[in-house]
């Protein structure tokens, strides 16, 4: 692994972010199962439309058995309106399949006896679930020290000169993903990934960042050049 050329910049950045967005959550979930659903009903969804989906699909189906039960055309029903429905209800029903064959039940509270690389190990095994799913869900549900690498965390990163990216096209490959937590400090990791999110949202943004509004600009090399 490559060492951080800033060590101390972590630390400034995340105190700093801290200071500035309080770690808000973004409504995540303490159950790993509803976390995974929540997380399937957000894809390509935006905050308020996913939260409202995930809400009206635990209103209908109020158990996890309840879910496992139903055909995908009737779990597609109460997401409509997050978009995507029917792909996204597929997903859930092959899920709910998988984790029924292995735990006998709709649950992944087993994950919580498990080790962090057997539970991100068994959670990338589910159709569909990639490193940044599965280390959500360790993270915001099983309160392991994981760096989940959504799409704000990599753009902020790469901004602040913490990683660079080894794919052509700038995208964050699983092995990025390792290379970026391993920088990171596991103490730091949950606060430094929900406030970069905030952060991602409101001021890093993909184009036009608003630089002079930013709480670590500071720490930033590329304040005054063009952003990318």
């Amino acid at each position: 692994m490559v060492s951080l050329k800033y060590p101390s910049a972590i630390g400034n950045v995340a105190a700093a972010l801290k200071n500035y967005y309080r770690d808000f959550n973004h409504y995540n979930l303490k159950d790993p199962l509803d976390e995974l659903l929540f997380i399937i009903c957000s894809t390509k969804t935006g905050e308020a439309s996913y939260r409202s989906t995930f809400r009206s699909l635990k209103e209908t189906f109020p158990t996890h058995l309840h879910i496992a039960e139903a055909p995908a055309e009737y779990i597609a029903r109460p997401i409509v309106s997050g978009g995507l429905s029917n792909l996204k209800a597929k997903a859930i029903r092959v899920l709910l399949d998988v984790i029924v064959a292995k735990f006998g039940e709709p649950t992944l509270k087993p994950l919580r006896k498990m080790n962090d690389e057997d539970a991100e190990a068994f959670l990338l095994s589910l159709p569909g679930v990639g490193k940044k799913v599965a280390r959500c869900v360790l993270m915001y549900s099983l309160n392991r020290k994981v760096f989940p690498v959504d799409t704000h965390c990599w753009r902020i990163a790469r901004r602040l000169g913490w990683v660079r990216a080894t794919q052509k096209d700038k995208h964050c490959a699983p092995r990025d993903m390792d290379r970026l937590q391993f920088k990171i400090p596991p103490e730091l990791r949950y606060s430094l990934h929900v406030n970069m999110i905030s952060l991602g949202r409101e001021i890093c943004i993909p184009t036009a960042p608003r630089c002079n509004e930013c709480p670590i600009s500071a720490w930033c090399p590329r304040i005054g050049v063009p952003k990318r």
